[in-house]
């Protein structure tokens, strides 16, 4: 069961985190933003999260193996090409700070494909759905199952 409504009683720090996310979806290409929310949602153990994600990028169309592989991108790099493959990359880095993660490497290839300001959408894309998770995984968040949301 949810422990609160942040929405209903945090409401200016709420209103914060959902400019952020506005911000993230007018600059970053849709589907790279599904792929970025559902691995930090996948790495953080949000489950909330990962079905709203799972669930949107199969609406919006991406591909059912892409959507199923996230979770060990890694390992079916086949799936995704170089441009997905260093998002994710970056998105793992930043998702999981520690003192070597945001390496050179990965930085460097993600902006392969970005300018400057690009990369910072992204990272402010990526620190958002962390905020997001950390707020669903706290508060004790499930996915709705219900008549519009059927787990079948």
């Amino acid at each position: 069961m949810t422990r609160i409504n942040i929405g209903r009683t945090n409401k200016l720090g709420y209103a914060a985190v959902i400019g952020l996310e506005g911000y993230a979806r007018k600059s970053v290409d849709p589907e790279l933003l599904d792929l970025i929310k559902l691995r930090a949602s996948v790495l953080n153990g949000c489950g909330f999260c990962v079905d709203m994600h799972a669930t949107a990028g199969s609406k919006q169309g991406m591909s059912s193996r892409k959507l199923h592989a996230v979770a060990a991108w890694q390992h079916a790099t086949v799936l995704f090409d170089e441009r997905e493959q260093a998002v994710l990359a970056l998105t793992d880095a930043i998702t999981n700070l520690g003192p070597d993660t945001v390496t050179d490497d990965i930085w460097d290839a993600a902006a392969k494909h970005f300018d400057d300001g690009g990369m910072g959408a992204l990272v402010l894309a990526i620190a958002t759905i962390n905020v997001w998770n950390r707020i669903a995984v706290s508060t004790r968040m499930q996915p709705p199952v219900d008549a519009l949301n059927p787990v079948a």
